[in-house]
C-alpha cells in the first residue's frame, strides 16, 4: 500500500473530535509512510486532514472539479492537485490513485463516495480495502444498518465484511494491511 483515500466533510462538523481524527488519522498516514489522495478541498475536516499531512512531511494529492476551484474551495498548497472536469472524473481518478479507501466523518457527498466504492468492490471493480474511521461513535448507526441489511438478506456477510469499522486510525489502517496481506497469499 502507497496511498490511501480519505473522504471526509468539507464542514468540520460541531465535535471538535472530528477534527481530531483527522489529525491523528494524518499522523498515521505520515508514520507509515501513506500518501493522501482526497477531494482537494482547504475546507472542513478534508483541510484539516491535508494541512496536517503536509506539516507532518507526508505527500498530499488533491483531485477537485473545476467548479470547485472557482468556488475558492480548492486547497492552492499540495504535493499534486488535479483539477478535473466533473464529479464522476474526480472520483475515478481518486480510486485509480488509490490502495484504499476510508470515510470519515461527513455528510452526502462521504456517504455517496463511500457507496459507491463499497459497490465497487461488490462488483468486482476493485478489491481494495474500504473502512470507517468512526470517531467518536459517528458511523455506529451506519454500521449497524448495514449488519441489519446483512441481516435481512439484501447484502451478503462477504460484502458487508468489506466495511470496516475501527475507531483508531493505526487499527483501521493494521486491518487494511492484513487484508493486503491475506489476498496476497491467494493471489
Amino acid at each position: 500500500m502507497k496511498s490511501i483515500c480519505v473522504y471526509c466533510g468539507a464542514r468540520t462538523g460541531v465535535n471538535e473530535r472530528y477534527a481530531e481524527g483527522a489529525r491523528a488519522l494524518a499522523g498515521a498516514l505520515v508514520e507509515q509512510n501513506l500518501a493522501l489522495v482526497y477531494g482537494g478541498g482547504r475546507v472542513g475536516l478534508m483541510g484539516s486532514i491535508a494541512d496536517e499531512v503536509l506539516r507532518l512531511g507526508g505527500e498530499v494529492t488533491g483531485v477537485i472539479p473545476n467548479a470547485l476551484v472557482e468556488r475558492e474551495v480548492g486547497h492552492t498548497g499540495l504535493t499534486r492537485q488535479f483539477i478535473v472536469k466533473d464529479m464522476h472524473e474526480r472520483k475515478a481518478m481518486m480510486a485509480r490513485l488509490s490502495d484504499g479507501f476510508i470515510a470519515m466523518p461527513g455528510g452526502m457527498g462521504t456517504l455517496e463516495e463511500l457507496f459507491e466504492m463499497l459497490t465497487w468492490g461488490q462488483l468486482g471493480i476493485h478489491d481494495k480495502p474500504i473502512g470507517l474511521l468512526n470517531v467518536d461513535g459517528f458511523y455506529d448507526r451506519l454500521a449497524g444498518f448495514i449488519g441489519h441489511a446483512r441481516d435481512e438478506g439484501f447484502i451478503s456477510a462477504d460484502h458487508a465484511a468489506r466495511m470496516m469499522v475501527e475507531q483508531e486510525p493505526r487499527a483501521l489502517l493494521a486491518r487494511f494491511r492484513t487484508a493486503g496481506e491475506a489476498k496476497a497469499l491467494y493471489t
